[in-house]
């Protein structure tokens, strides 16, 4: 028989949970406490679940009817309400913070530092974050639209940086699909933009390749007279080969004086692979010198503004405009292409050993794998050739122009 409202307070508690019936599956609860539950109990799929629809005497029995009714309405509809319930409760937890710069901070956190990507991927993914804080930050990420993204985008794109636009693009869009994973939001609003950002102009690095201009810079660098951790980084830049990330977040401890040689760990390198730097006696001199700076200091060369951090992306950079250089001149990593150009026109070292140098890919799955142990002892000798070159055209002295031998 249905329940009678003024009965509901006579429930008295006994020893286990009992419960008193109602009707279309709704019944009361009463626990050893006192404490007293309605619940639904209804099938779906062939499984029986059971609701709870609130505690009396905050919810009546009329109340309690009426959310019954609710419930039943909602399977009629091809709804699972205890289901529905706990997405709910995921998504009510999971958007506490549902901003996108909480939602992109947390990308960052779980797909690039948990990752264990290289530093410098670490801080370019924050650095396309930082474009796009000011103005959609804080706003609740399910509720960005694409206008609102595509006009931060266009103003990117009118300061001369498409390719900064376009990439700031893909990076929101990784926000946006790892929002959709943590049921923050349900769709991709960056996906739609892809097709209204202008291309962006191809540029290389700009890199010196005539023995003189190189040696006008190698001298300039020597006569710097700023910050002197930028000096030493440009300083040894040119004999080392490395990207300029792999080089300004370089620790001490990957460096073995004893060997002459800098590991290079493989969260660090573009392909994810330990790289090996053989080090010529110039080299040598100039980290023995910085060693006297920073030694004691984790990176070896830390930012001005904070230790505990690389120099910024851009402190070469910057430092090679201020002492007069265009950037269509010289750019720190245009310094790969100068070393790749002048060592493969000398005709003095085998190609596999230069780009095993460069610490590039191999377009031959099965060659590349074999060459990765190659080539070291030709390596070896090649560095103290190249940065004795440098040594030569930094001076200005006489240098026989390089001739393109028959390649080995």
């Amino acid at each position: 028989m249905s329940l009678k409202a003024a009965e509901i307070r006579g429930f008295q508690p006994i020893d286990t949970v009992y419960r008193k019936s109602d009707d279309k599956g709704l019944y009361l609860e009463i626990r050893p406490n006192g404490s007293k539950h309605w619940f639904v109990k209804y099938r779906i799929h062939g499984s029986e679940k059971r609701l709870s629809l609130g505690s009396w005497p905050e919810v009546s029995l009329a109340d309690a009817r009426e959310r019954r009714d609710d419930v039943r309405k909602r399977i009629r509809a091809g709804d699972d309400p205890l289901h529905s319930r706990k997405m709910e409760k995921i998504r009510a937890r999971l958007s506490a913070d549902n901003s996108f710069q909480s939602v992109a901070e947390d990308l960052i956190a779980v797909r690039f530092v948990a990752s264990q990507k290289a530093e410098a991927t670490i801080e370019k993914a924050r650095w396309f974050l930082s474009h796009l804080t000011p103005t959609i930050g804080p706003r609740p990420i399910d509720a960005v639209e694409p206008a609102e993204l595509l006009a931060v985008l266009k103003k990117i794109e009118k300061a001369g940086k498409r390719e900064t636009a376009v990439r700031t693009r893909a990076f929101a869009s990784r926000v946006f699909r790892h929002g959709v994973a943590m049921a923050l939001c349900k769709h991709d609003p960056a996906a739609m933009l892809g097709g209204a950002l202008a291309t962006p102009i191809v540029t290389h690095h700009a890199a010196l390749l005539e023995p003189h201009q190189l040696g006008q810079v190698l001298r300039a660098i020597d006569e710097y007279a700023g910050g002197m951790v930028v000096k030493f980084a440009m300083q040894l830049l040119p004999h080392v080969f490395l990207r300029p990330g792999e080089l300004r977040y370089g620790k001490w401890p990957e460096v073995d004086f004893d060997e002459s040689v800098w590991r290079v760990p493989a969260e660090r390198t573009k392909l994810r692979r330990p790289h090996s730097v053989p080090l010529s006696r110039q080299s040598l001199k100039l980290l023995k010198a910085l060693r006297e700076h920073t030694g004691w200091r984790e990176y070896m060369f830390p930012a001005q503004s904070s230790l505990q951090k690389p120099m910024c992306e851009n402190a070469m950079n910057a430092a090679y405009r201020r002492m007069g250089f265009g950037k269509d001149i010289v750019t720190s990593h245009g310094f790969r292409a100068t070393a790749s150009t002048l060592l493969n026109e000398s005709g003095e070292w085998h190609p596999d050993a230069i780009e095993r140098a460069l610490a590039h890919g191999h377009s031959n799955a099965v060659r590349g794998a074999y060459a990765r142990g190659q080539h070291w002892d030709e390596r070896v000798a090649m560095a103290q050739w190249w940065s004795d070159y440098l040594d030569q055209i930094s001076v200005g002295a006489e240098v026989v122009p390089i001739i393109k031998r028959a390649s080995r």
